[in-house]
C-alpha cells in the first residue's frame, strides 16, 4: 500500500483483517474515520481499548463479561435446572434475543473440527462436566450449529452424557418460517422431518 501515508496504510491493513472486510471496504472505512470529526475516531479507539482490557470470560459459563460471574449466571430469576450448550459467546446473544430461554448457558468456544485441528480437548468440555457434578441440572440443551462440526460436537457430547441421569436434547432445525417446500434442499427437509412435533 505504497499509495498511502504509513499510518493510513496501517489502518487499512488493520481493518482488512476483520471478518467480512476486504481491502476496498477497509479503505472506505479508513477514509470515513479520517474524514469524520476527531471525536468519532477517538471514541472508537477508546471503545476498542476498553473492550480488549475489560472483557474476559465468565468463570462459570465462558461467556464474555466485564464482571465475573456474568450477569446471566448471577441472575437468580433464571432456571438453574436447564443448561444450554452453545459454541460461541455470539450464540448466547442469538438465544437471548429470542426471549424463549430462561436457563443458564455453557459456551464451548468452538466445535469439533479435525480439519481445523480442533478436538474435544480444545473445547470447554471438562468445565461442562464440572458444572454437571452438583446434580442441579436436569436438562442439557445442545444448541450447537446445524453443520458438520456442530452435529459432530453434539453427538460427541450426547455420547459422553449417556451415563448421567440427565435429559439431553438437541435444538430442532429445518425449514424457516414462511419457507416453501419446493425451494428447500434435501438435508433441510430431512432435518425438518426429524424435528417434527406433535400438534396438540
Amino acid at each position: 500500500m505504497h499509495f498511502y501515508p504509513r499510518p493510513v496504510a496501517r489502518l487499512i491493513d488493520g481493518l482488512s483483517k476483520l471478518p467480512g472486510i476486504g481491502p476496498k471496504t477497509a479503505q472506505r472505512l479508513a477514509f470515513h474515520l479520517l474524514n469524520a470529526p476527531p471525536d468519532v475516531a477517538l471514541s472508537l479507539a477508546r471503545a476498542l481499548e476498553e473492550a480488549r482490557t475489560a472483557i474476559r470470560y465468565c468463570s462459570v459459563c465462558g461467556n464474555f463479561t466485564d464482571d465475573d460471574p456474568c450477569f446471566i449466571c448471577r441472575d437468580e430469576r433464571r432456571r438453574r435446572d436447564v443448561l444450554c450448550v452453545v459454541e460461541r459467546p455470539r450464540d448466547v446473544v442469538a438465544m437471548e434475543k429470542t426471549r424463549a430461554f430462561n436457563g443458564l448457558y455453557h459456551v464451548l468456544h468452538g466445535a469439533i473440527s479435525p480439519m481445523d485441528g480442533v478436538g474435544p480437548e480444545q473445547l470447554r468440555i471438562k468445565e461442562l462436566f464440572r458444572r454437571l457434578e452438583g446434580g442441579e441440572v436436569l436438562e442439557l440443551i445442545l444448541a450447537t450449529n446445524p453443520n458438520v462440526e456442530g452435529d459432530a460436537t453434539a453427538l460427541y457430547l450426547a455420547g459422553l452424557l449417556k451415563s448421567l441421569n440427565l435429559k439431553v436434547t438437541r435444538i430442532a432445525h429445518g425449514l424457516p418460517v414462511g419457507a416453501d417446500l419446493e425451494y428447500a434442499d434435501q438435508i433441510t427437509l430431512s432435518k425438518s422431518l426429524e424435528g417434527r412435533q406433535e400438534i396438540k
